[in-house]
């Protein structure tokens, strides 16, 4: 009986023990969780303040951004190749004006209807493509074998690799072969960049190698060429030069015509010279002074310019001109005014002089007794007047000592009787104005009344003469 009572007591003494270390073991994980809680909020806290200070302080704000970019870009492009992975893209792309090229034989036939350019597209796998289109392929139409006439060929691409496929527009062509035949032709000339040339020089008559060329190229073509001519470069040129000239066929409308020239050069020596004239300067003007004014003299700080240009048009020139229009000018004035050169003229020693103007007060005087001329007789008619009257007067209005030096022999009247028609009739009255500007005529009278007789004569010297003679 102790026994079993011993043994109960040690039962229970054991299940207290365990029990003990059961709340004991409860305690200590309750204390353990609790201080891990206490850890992580912490932690918690902690970061979130880190974020606070890191994310919304501008001393940072830039760092964050391009850390955020980054992420979000390395995303972007790891779904890029991650889909391009997945699966082979496949695309296209057009291009436009791509030239075509003609296989064929260029010695014997001459080729038209081949277009200078097509548009392709290139498909398959987008490296493929990209390849194809950095690879400078072309467009290739080959005639090599056919004959003479007209053909539809198939266009072709080449050098754009295997692994694309290309479509051409358009993708056949009708090309038409004409066999070539050789014609001479007589050599001409032009120059070219003569604006680059100094304009005191001129240029003489080339002196070529050869003076008749061989063009080959179908009957057609040859028979549409109007001249040939070699093209001289006269870029700076300052004396005599020689150098091969390109030769150029052209058609009567001065287009060029595709063709072969054989050869394709021409030697050619060209003389350079420097021709020049020296001439008075003259003052031409027009208008006149106003308000009781005219002008007293006009004086230029050159009296001659030396002129160039071809001695041919040198030679019909014995001045230049100046003009003024007075009608501007309201007191001595000093004026600056440029030369006029006459057509031909390629330049001058001065392009412009200074002249000095000055005025006076304007008068004027009758002169009597100015004789009346006829002017372009070209039917030769004999004439008479009425009332055997030869002369007439004119007013002449300027300063003083310049009307004063007028006399009669110094002013031209006349009568045009280039619309002469026989019978007695009445003709406009004209008078030459001096170009000087000095001085000024008026007529006295407006028209003249001549007898025209229908005979005619040889005698020349009616065309041009006074009112003095019957012709």
């Amino acid at each position: 009986m102790a026994d079993s009572t011993q043994k109960n007591n040690r039962a229970d003494a054991r299940k207290t023990d365990l029990a003990n270390r059961i709340a004991n073991q409860s305690k200590r994980v309750a204390s353990t969780g609790q201080r891990v809680e206490e850890f992580t909020m912490r932690a918690v806290r902690g970061i979130s303040s880190f974020l606070d200070k890191t994310l919304f302080s501008t001393k940072h704000a830039r760092l964050v951004s391009f850390v955020l970019a980054l992420l979000l870009f390395a995303f972007c492009n790891y779904d890029s190749e991650s889909s391009l992975n997945v699966t082979s893209l496949q695309t296209s792309r057009d291009l436009s004006n791509v030239t075509v090229t003609a296989l064929y034989n260029s010695d014997t036939f001459e080729l038209s209807g081949l277009p200078e350019t097509a548009n392709i597209t290139i498909s398959g796998d987008a490296s493929s493509v990209t390849a194809a289109v950095n690879s400078n392929g072309t467009v290739v139409a080959d005639l090599e074998g056919l004959t003479e006439g007209t053909h539809n060929v198939h266009l072709q691409a080449q050098g754009y690799g295997e692994n694309v496929t290309v479509k051409i527009d358009p993708s056949n062509v009708i090309l038409t072969l004409k066999k070539k035949t050789t014609q001479q032709f007589d050599l001409s000339y032009d120059f070219i960049n003569t604006d680059k040339m100094d304009a005191i020089y001129s240029l003489g008559t080339p002196e070529f190698e050869y003076t008749k060329v061989n063009v080959r190229a179908s009957t057609d073509t040859l028979s549409s060429i109007a001249f040939v001519k070699a093209l001289i470069d006269v870029t700076g040129v300052t004396a005599d030069f020689t150098q091969e000239a390109k030769l150029v066929a052209y058609d009567s409308d001065g287009q060029p015509v595709e063709c072969d020239i054989v050869p394709s050069t021409v030697t050619v020596t060209v003389p350079v010279t420097s021709p020049n004239k020296t001439v008075p300067i003259a003052v031409e003007v027009t208008g006149e002074v106003a308000d009781g004014l005219a002008i007293s003299s006009i004086t230029m700080d050159q009296q001659t310019v030396t002129i160039y240009g071809p001695e041919s048009v040198l030679n019909q020139i014995d001045q230049v001109v100046v003009t003024l229009n007075a009608s501007t000018i309201t007191k001595d004035s000093t004026i600056l005014r440029p030369i006029t050169l006459p057509t031909g003229v390629t330049s001058s020693s001065i392009n412009q002089i200074t002249m000095n103007v000055t005025l006076g007060e304007s008068t004027e005087k009758t002169v009597d007794g100015v004789r009346i001329t006829y002017r372009n007789n070209v039917n030769n008619y004999k004439t008479s007047q009425p009332d055997n009257k030869t002369t007439t007067s004119v007013i002449v209005t300027g300063t003083q000592e310049n009307i004063d030096a007028v006399t009669a022999d110094d002013i031209v009247v006349y009568v045009d009787m280039t619309d002469a028609k026989p019978g007695v009739q009445d003709f406009t009255l004209q008078v030459e104005q001096p170009t000087d500007g000095l001085v000024h005529y008026s007529l006295t009278e407006s028209t003249y009344t001549l007898n025209v007789l229908g005979d005619s004569t040889t005698d020349t010297e009616n065309s041009e003469g006074t009112g003095s003679n019957d012709g």
